[in-house]
């Protein structure tokens, strides 16, 4: 996986975009490019965008597992290797 920095955020390569982390001043974004199919382990990920997007916006009231932050993130880097790069398609 590469770390990159586009749009003003992180974002993670692995055969394409698999996620982004944008910092706001009272949130932070988690964002999947095929978070769509990712809401079976974490329901709380809001559908929206191109390339099946879905993301989830934590704050600090939000109770939010750090082991399911690395599950989503790799599920979604998984997705990539076996689907290809989600902007290709």
């Amino acid at each position: 996986m590469e770390e990159v920095i586009k749009w003003g955020h992180l974002v993670y390569l692995a055969n394409g975009p698999a996620f982004m982390i944008r910092a706001e001043e009272e949130r932070v974004i988690f964002g999947f490019w095929r978070g769509q199919r990712l809401t079976s382990i974490e329901p709380r990920l809001k559908p929206g965008g191109k390339y099946e997007m879905a993301r989830i916006a934590i704050d600090q009231r939000m109770d939010f597992d750090f082991d399911l932050a690395a599950r989503l993130a790799q599920d979604a880097v998984g997705l990539n290797r076996s689907l290809g790069d989600p902007t290709k398609l």
